[in-house]
């Protein structure tokens, strides 16, 4: 496999392709003239569009699913892989897998169309192991796993447009989630920038463009003058420049955390309906996870809810007391 094609196929959601960085970086160096390409789903590409272990990134447009699916399997086919490794657990992925014309493909058992893989894993979600090292194990066989934490490379432009907010210490803070009850409440983010609060501190509150009005709402709640949104004003890797040289980072069960991961930055991450034994905890060296624990409904699933099923969202307003048992 020395100088051979191989395919990385990860559509999900950020975190999800951030976590499977691992898989780039131990092919590279376990095969440095191997020609690796990663198929991700469109929105997603910048996260590795400056990948320099990457020959290619392949971008699936699932707005026209069944026009963008088509084509990749005819381009995929012609490029002759010869191993395909397919981490997405859902069958448009599986589809790709089977019909890509590789020599070997691999994949989890979940995935509908696994039967017809050349080797299938199992996927467990309680088992304790971290879903880095669930990916990794698609390549155990073949390398010697030495790198488990995510890996970015942000640009020397990301870092130059970054660098303006840097002049002085700061806080970074990502307050949203896709799921209401993976998102800590807005007291929640209050208390922190009350706590960690100092002489010549900033505060920059973190998001995409739709996280934007959450994020000003948290300022002008705060009423502090060094508190500023920037939700929607970064890139993914502009935000991955800067949480690398904050204080502390304060995020969510969300792809901020593995952003954090991937920068080796500093972060505590609230965890309300869902559990770091998910396998999807920080993997940072200075880590901390806040959680309210012994909690008879937690977790209520794996993914989180638009709404607390039980109607208190005791996990998620019960933080700011976890905090102060939490060393930070």
């Amino acid at each position: 496999m020395e100088s051979r094609k191989i395919l990385i196929i990860q559509t999900a959601f950020i975190g999800d392709v951030i976590l499977a960085t691992p898989l780039i970086e131990t092919l590279s160096d376990a095969f440095p003239y191997a020609q690796i390409d990663f198929l991700l789903k469109k929105g997603n590409e910048a996260l590795l569009k400056e990948h320099p272990k990457l020959s290619r990134v392949r971008i699936f447009d699932k707005s026209q699913k069944r026009k963008s699916l088509l084509g990749l399997i005819q381009e995929i086919r012609k490029e002759k892989y010869d191993l395909v490794l397919n981490l997405h657990r859902f069958a448009s992925s599986g589809l790709i897998t089977v019909l890509s014309g590789a020599s070997e493909t691999r994949g989890f058992s979940k995935n509908p169309l696994s039967i017809f893989y050349s080797k299938r894993f199992k996927h467990s979600i309680n088992n304790g192991l971290h879903e880095v090292d669930r990916n990794l194990s698609l390549i155990n066989d073949l390398v010697d796993i030495q790198q488990r934490r995510p890996q970015l490379y942000p640009t020397q432009s990301d870092l130059d447009f970054v660098s303006q907010w840097k002049n002085e210490p700061y806080y970074c803070l990502a307050p949203a989630s896709v799921w209401f009850t993976k998102q800590a409440p807005p007291a929640v983010w209050q208390y922190v920038m009350e706590k960690f609060d100092e002489e010549g501190v900033q505060f920059y509150l973190l998001g995409g463009p739709a996280d934007s009005e959450l994020c000003e709402s948290i300022k002008l709640i705060s009423q502090r003058n060094n508190v500023h949104n920037l939700a929607g004003k970064l890139s993914l890797m502009q935000s991955a420049a800067l949480m690398k040289d904050a204080k502390r980072n304060f995020v969510n069960d969300s792809g901020p955390l593995h952003i954090a991961s991937a920068g080796n930055a500093p972060v505590s991450a609230f965890f309300c309906s869902t559990i770091p034994e998910f396998g999807f905890g920080p993997l940072s060296d200075d880590s901390t996870v806040i959680e309210v624990k012994d909690l008879a409904c937690r977790p209520c699933g794996l993914h989180g809810h638009k709404a607390c099923p039980k109607g208190h969202f005791q996990c998620g307003n019960g933080l700011m007391e976890a905090m102060n048992h939490t060393p930070n």
